[in-house]
Parts: C-alpha cells; sequence; structure tokens
C-alpha cells in the first residue's frame, strides 16, 4: 500500500451554501460544484485548498452519519482523507495487522471513487477513510 497525500478533510456543515460563503467567498478558494448522494443521505462539495481539498459534507436525511455527527458534535471536521494507490491492498495490509475497518470491501464514495473508513479507535481517535481514484 502507498499512501501518496491528504487527498481531503471532510467538514460537516449544516449548510454547504452558507459555508461557501467562507470558503469561497471570503477565503477565494475554488469551488467544483455539489453533489447529490441520496444513498448515503448527504450533499458534498468539494473546495479546491492547494493539491488537497476540503469536502463540505450537509446531511439531507436525519439518519445519516453526518447528521448525527452534527447533533453529537456539532459543525466541524469529520474525518480527513488519504490517497492509496490500491484500495483492495490497503484493505487487506490494514487487516492483517489488526487495524479495523467499517467495510472489508470498498464503497464507492463522490465522483466514483473507491473508499473504506478506518475505524477511530484504530486510529488514534480520527475517523480516516482511504481513498483510490480522483474526484
Amino acid at each position: 500500500m502507498k499512501v501518496s497525500k491528504i487527498d481531503h478533510i471532510g467538514i460537516a456543515v449544516s449548510s454547504i451554501n452558507e459555508s461557501l460563503k467562507l470558503y469561497r467567498d471570503a477565503l477565494g478558494l475554488e469551488f467544483t460544484g455539489i453533489e447529490e448522494m441520496p444513498e448515503r443521505g448527504q450533499n458534498v462539495a468539494f473546495i479546491k485548498a492547494g493539491e488537497s481539498k476540503l469536502e463540505l459534507l450537509e446531511a439531507t436525511s436525519d439518519e445519516s452519519a453526518i447528521a448525527k455527527h452534527i447533533a453529537k458534535r456539532g459543525q466541524g471536521i469529520q474525518h480527513m482523507a488519504l490517497h492509496v494507490d490500491n484500495i483492495e491492498e490497503a484493505i487487506s495490509e490494514l487487516s492483517e495487522k489488526g487495524y479495523r475497518l467499517l467495510s472489508d470491501q470498498p464503497e464507492i464514495g463522490a465522483g466514483g471513487t473507491k473508499i473504506v473508513f478506518m475505524h477511530p479507535k484504530s486510529a488514534n481517535g480520527v475517523l480516516l477513510e482511504l481513498i483510490e481514484g480522483d474526484h
């Protein structure tokens, strides 16, 4: 497994449009659009910040992970994503080393990427996402 970069930092927000006032309008970062993800109960928007991105996550369902995050912790950083060259290899290697993943198979993320999350108890309290592909 090879980690090539921090792909993005996921930020749970109550409103993408309200958040754009800071990231796009005040900070001048490039907004690339909103993707609806009804299967996850959320909308996502990516903001380019140099070679990395910020992912704004807005709940569209009270049952979504984002809604639950905001209800428990408020708005803020929800996860950090690392780009890997081969997600299946990453899952296999981490599982063999005893790390707890939230799935044993990659799921489809924003932009058709392959993703898997590592349980925060296995990642020093951080919800860590591994991602393969570009969005």
